[in-house]
């Protein structure tokens, strides 16, 4: 059989092997990106800050191997979120708690104004969740174990999920720095990009390769509530690709949540590669809602009147909203250079649109060592409120909604 492990495009570079005892091979790996970041627009004024994770997020992992004969192999990886500027695991964007303002008061979620303290309870419990990694994952970025057959491989345990997959093999950045396709709906977030408790079969055959994955929910006494499935395909050559993926989440009550759905395309085109990325986003049920009205009744807020709130939140964060990227790779010697457009277009009454377009400049010094420059904006309409970030962190809201933002990030960036 010439069946084999095909990981996507963020696995393959982190994916090992495990034996029961002894290794084969066991490697440390990871990668340290450290530079200045500035975003105008930000509540407070302009944001300077020396952050973590500008064109990827620092990390450090380690990955095994084991090779047992006839196409059989185990494997293992586990990697962990490194935030290079503070020593630590977690971060939070610029904005703080902050939320979009069609989420800050009770006129814009159509409550009554005596709801405003009950609105702004809720908002502050939502705006302490915002960052990366805020419960301190000690292997947040991945950890899996697996075994490859001449049939395909099946991997177990914290990965990123199919849709992901193909939205960032299919951005021109590969979703490095704030000009990243997924940069621009984040807030609430476009696609579930990694699943806990998943259970993966990948596959390869010649230049096709594809996925399907099944994240058992967190609830002891349902096997559908907080569940995630997901499946993906991918043709490629030397000379294009083109693939699709799919996620469906459940809510904590098994309600059918976050639904995102990405096609992408990419060429050899003059003397670079082009890339376009199309997604939808849809989700009726968000999820970590079903809670808010017992809350504010234990704090002695009326039953109808707290249901009311619940039901405004869960209104406000519904989705419905396609995602475009065109991106352009141009490669000469030790330079690449990346030209970016994004565009979310918010089909709610909200209408919380955003675009970001710009470059983004890299040079090599050696295979593992570069410095890189990002020059991006972001641009808000009608009650779109994004502000940039990076790979590593998000940049969360601006000032006020339509409010715009510009960023300019310089790094260096090393593997090891």
């Amino acid at each position: 059989m010439k069946k084999a492990l095909a990981l996507g495009a963020f696995a393959v570079s982190s994916c090992g092997a495990l034996a029961q005892t002894t290794f084969d091979n066991v490697s440390l790996y990871g990668l340290l990106d450290l530079g200045v970041h500035r975003a105008s627009g930000i509540a407070g004024g302009t944001n300077h800050q020396l952050a973590s994770g500008i064109m990827e997020g620092s990390r450090l992992g380690v990955r095994g191997s084991e090779d047992m004969g006839g196409g059989w192999r185990a494997l293992f990886t586990l990697e962990q979120r490194l935030e290079a500027n503070t020593g630590t695991f977690s971060n939070r964007p610029a904005s703080g708690s902050q939320l979009p303002d069609r989420l800050s008061t009770a006129a814009a979620l159509g409550l009554p104004a005596a709801l405003q303290p009950a609105v702004t309870g809720v908002g502050a419990q939502i705006g302490s969740q915002l960052g990366v990694n805020l419960r301190n994952g000690a292997w947040d970025r991945q950890a899996f174990a697996g075994l490859v057959t001449p049939y395909g491989a099946i991997l177990g345990g914290r990965q990123y999920t199919p849709a992901f997959e193909i939205i960032g093999g299919f951005d021109a950045l590969q979703t490095q720095s704030g000009l990243a396709a997924g940069q621009v709906a984040t807030l609430p977030a476009g696609v579930d990009i990694r699943a806990d408790r998943a259970l993966a079969y990948r596959i390869q055959q010649g230049p096709i390769s594809a996925s399907a994955m099944y994240a058992f929910g967190n609830s002891a006494t349902s096997s559908s509530n907080d569940r995630i499935v997901g499946v993906q395909a991918t043709y490629r050559t030397e000379a294009y690709s083109f693939g699709a993926g799919y996620n469906r989440k459940n809510n904590e009550l098994g309600m059918k949540s976050l639904q995102t759905t990405a096609i992408g395309a990419s060429a050899k085109l003059g003397p670079g590669d082009a890339s376009v990325l199309f997604a939808t986003v849809k989700d009726d049920n968000p999820s970590g809602l079903s809670t808010v009205s017992a809350s504010l009744q234990s704090q002695g807020v009326a039953a109808a009147l707290a249901n009311q709130v619940q039901d405004a939140f869960i209104g406000a964060l519904k989705q419905d909203a396609q995602l475009l990227h065109i991106g352009y790779k141009m490669t000469s010697g030790p330079s690449t250079v990346y030209v970016v457009y994004n565009r979310f277009d918010d089909s709610r009454a909200s209408n919380a649109d955003v675009q970001s377009y710009g470059v983004v400049y890299s040079h090599a010094f050696s295979k593992r060592t570069d410095v890189y420059s990002v020059l991006g904006r972001f641009a808000n309409k009608g009650l779109g409120q994004a502000a940039p970030g990076g790979n590593g962190f998000l940049g969360g809201v601006t000032a006020s909604a339509g409010k715009d933002s510009t960023h300019i990030a310089l790094g260096l960036r090393h593997r090891f």
